[in-house]
């Protein structure tokens, strides 16, 4: 049996960017090698949200239970602080085997009614296919159809629409914008998939960054995704963060979407250079994970 035993390492100082910018900046739940609750802890004190990553692979899965969805709401309890879910990579809504379609959206279901005692800023949901890349379905009529299809099923369960963020992936966000569009839900702009796959970051922030509920930020190195953004150009950041503090009527979540400490402090150096106010700095006791078996 593997466990994970914890150290801690030395003080060192990491920005407190909480209030710091017009939106709600955030980042992943594997910050720390640790569970939802510890790095919710530890995140309060850094950043306005945390994304919960979650996983369902039918032998281990990290969906919350009751205790843990307590813990989560009363971390929350009293502060600012907010919580986006992002599906299990498992919810297939686009799936034209109806079994399979059928089971994702009670996956889906199951987990918007477990997370709703903690009240999420917003349902981070992939419209994936069987495949990767530009086509993301062999029969992409049916896909679309199961998709629709999903999506009136979620919304008929009294799920309201803007609380839905369909994320941009691999494949031309035009493909789904018509499901988008019509169901009125919202976009999670990924600006770092948009640079890893190439599309025009400015073209996409003009088309859907008035329905973006949900910006993600992360760069990329070497074929390797999900890292620092300093492996995003600075002119991408410098970009989003503009058109963002120019539309502050709207509240909004920007997610630094990376694992694991070094990139997330990082990530918020370089964030820090763009906040409204000087960042305050918080002495972190970091905790580092030791696989043993």
């Amino acid at each position: 049996m593997q466990t994970i035993s914890y150290t801690i390492d030395q003080a060192r100082e990491i920005p407190s960017l909480n209030g710091g910018f017009p939106f709600r900046l955030g980042t992943t739940s594997y910050i720390l090698a640790d569970d939802l609750c510890r790095n919710a802890r530890f995140l309060a004190r850094h950043v306005d949200d945390m994304e919960l990553v979650l996983f369902d692979t039918g032998t281990e899965s990290n969906i919350p239970d009751r205790e843990v969805i307590k813990e989560l709401a009363g971390i929350k309890n009293g502060s600012a602080f907010s919580y986006t879910v992002h599906m299990t990579a498992e919810v297939f809504l686009g799936d034209t085997d109806e079994s399979v379609r059928r089971r994702s959206v009670i996956s889906a279901l199951r987990i918007i009614d477990i997370t709703s005692h903690i009240d999420p800023f917003a349902y981070i949901v992939h419209f994936h296919g069987e495949m990767r890349g530009e086509r993301p379905a062999r029969d992409m009529k049916r896909w679309k159809e199961a998709l629709q299809l999903s999506i009136e099923e979620i919304l008929s369960d009294g799920v309201p629409a803007k609380m839905l963020c369909v994320e941009t992936l691999d494949y031309p966000y035009e493909e789904i914008e018509e499901i988008v569009f019509r169901n009125g839900l919202s976009v999670c702009l990924d600006i770092g998939h948009l640079a890893f796959y190439g599309y025009p970051v400015t073209r996409y922030l003009d088309r859907y960054l008035s329905m973006a509920r949900v910006i993600h930020l992360h760069g990329h190195e070497n074929g390797s995704d999900h890292r620092t953004i300093r492996f995003l150009e600075p002119s991408v950041i410098s970009e989003v963060v503009s058109r963002l503090k120019q539309m502050r009527e709207t509240e909004r979540v920007v997610t630094l979407e990376v694992f694991g400490m070094e990139d997330f402090e990082s990530s918020l150096q370089i964030m820090s250079n763009f906040a409204d106010r000087p960042p305050a700095l918080s002495n972190c006791h970091a905790l580092v994970g030791n696989n043993k078996e």
